[in-house]
């Protein structure tokens, strides 16, 4: 079924709306997740070198990609807090890299 712009509102459809409690995170309780980023930050920070920066570049992918796939639903002070956290975590993986 076509939505009024010529494309279907299926699975592949990436322009279709996130709604509440949609979504590959939508079981995972709130705070273990948030634990979950912040022993994967800790233990790339602590390990350093390359293992430590693999592990922050993972993380920072996956805040790129919810950063991504949200962008429509925030406002811009919502936008620019969580671009500016993005750079923060892209900086501190090149920081570990470099050590």
């Amino acid at each position: 079924m076509a939505n009024g712009r010529g494309r279907r509102n299926g699975r592949g459809d990436l322009r279709r709306p996130l709604l509440p409690g949609v979504g590959p995170l939508a079981g995972a309780p709130p705070v273990l997740v948030f634990a979950l980023v912040a022993v994967v930050f800790a233990a790339g920070v602590l390990l350093g070198g390359v293992v430590g920066a693999l592990l922050l570049a993972l993380l920072a992918a996956g805040v790129a990609v919810l950063l991504a796939t949200t962008w429509g639903r925030m406002s811009p002070p919502e936008r620019l807090a969580r671009s500016l956290i993005l750079a923060v975590l892209v900086l501190v993986t090149i920081g570990v890299a470099l050590r």
